[in-house]
């Protein structure tokens, strides 16, 4: 019997996305990859636990859940979360952003600075920009001004980011617009908190970073994975958590969050035989997979 791996999720390094496994095991993704796998006979997907420590009692968790854990260890998880603005004494500096993820999606957020351009990269951002940086409570407080007069989000659903990633405009500065224009209103409030340094525009993109460009158009997604399944596809793309896999019926998303928690084996066939939501754009293509 093939040995089981346990997926830990994906990772964005200097050299592009990474799926990472239990013990520290990793493997680099590149474009035109084949990746398969499939899920053990009989297994049952079962909590990843709360920040290192294996979940108690090894709880069940359902195969749509993008988490993985169960009540209280998503409690825990989220316990000292700066996302959940549960703490307020974290001593590093933290950096306001805007991040786009296509046209009319643009959202604020903050990430510690440590972390450089990790955050956007892990969330799909296909171009962002510094507006500041500062202590984490005057970043907090920058941020909720930002979305009360910007009028923007500091969340986009990833089934939004998904619909777009092969219609974007072909042209960084275009791109690049919707960014440059809301930092310009923002750098000129007057309410910032005087601890936030304010920096000047810088869009990065990552279209190139995700192999956004001439993106075949998603016909579908997996909605999740299931014992005895098989997943299969070489990869054209990838974006935040995202891989987009080419297969015979089309190009399909797989949401790597759906592989935590499950016990995985290595899988000989590219095939394709888990729950796959076909995407309305794409009605009457898509057959063939289900």
């Amino acid at each position: 019997m093939a040995q089981a791996w346990k997926c830990s999720g994906l990772r964005w390094s200097a050299g592009g996305p990474v799926l990472v496994w239990d013990g520290g095991r990793r493997s680099a993704l590149t474009w035109r990859k084949r990746v398969a796998f499939g899920v053990a006979e009989g297994g049952v997907r079962t909590c990843v636990g709360a920040r290192g420590h294996a979940c108690p009692v090894g709880a069940a968790v359902p195969g749509r859940s993008t988490g993985a854990r169960c009540e209280e260890c998503a409690r825990l998880d989220r316990a000292h979360s700066v996302a959940a603005d549960t703490i307020a004494d974290d001593p590093r500096p933290y950096h306001v952003y805007l991040a786009w993820f296509g046209p009319g999606m643009v959202k604020v957020g903050i990430t510690a600075e440590e972390r450089g351009a990790a955050r956007l990269l892990e969330q799909g951002a296909i171009c962002f920009s510094w507006l500041g940086v500062g202590p984490l409570m005057a970043a907090r407080r920058t941020e909720e001004l930002l979305r009360a007069a910007l009028r923007v989000p500091d969340r986009i659903p990833y089934a939004e980011k998904r619909a777009v990633r092969a219609a974007l405009p072909e042209a960084a500065a275009d791109r690049a617009r919707e960014v440059a224009e809301l930092h310009e209103r923002a750098v000129r409030l007057p309410a910032w908190p005087e601890s936030l340094v304010r920096e000047p525009l810088r869009v990065v993109d990552h279209v190139g970073v995700f192999g956004l460009a001439e993106l075949p158009v998603a016909v579908g997604g997996v909605s999740e994975l299931v014992a005895g399944g098989v997943v299969g596809g070489e990869l054209v793309a990838a974006a935040g958590p995202d891989l987009h896999l080419a297969t015979g019926g089309g190009v399909v998303v797989l949401d790597t969050r759906l592989m935590t928690g499950w016990a995985l084996v290595p899988a000989a066939a590219d095939e394709l035989t888990v729950p796959v939501r076909q995407f309305r754009e794409a009605a009457g293509v898509q057959d063939g997979l289900f």
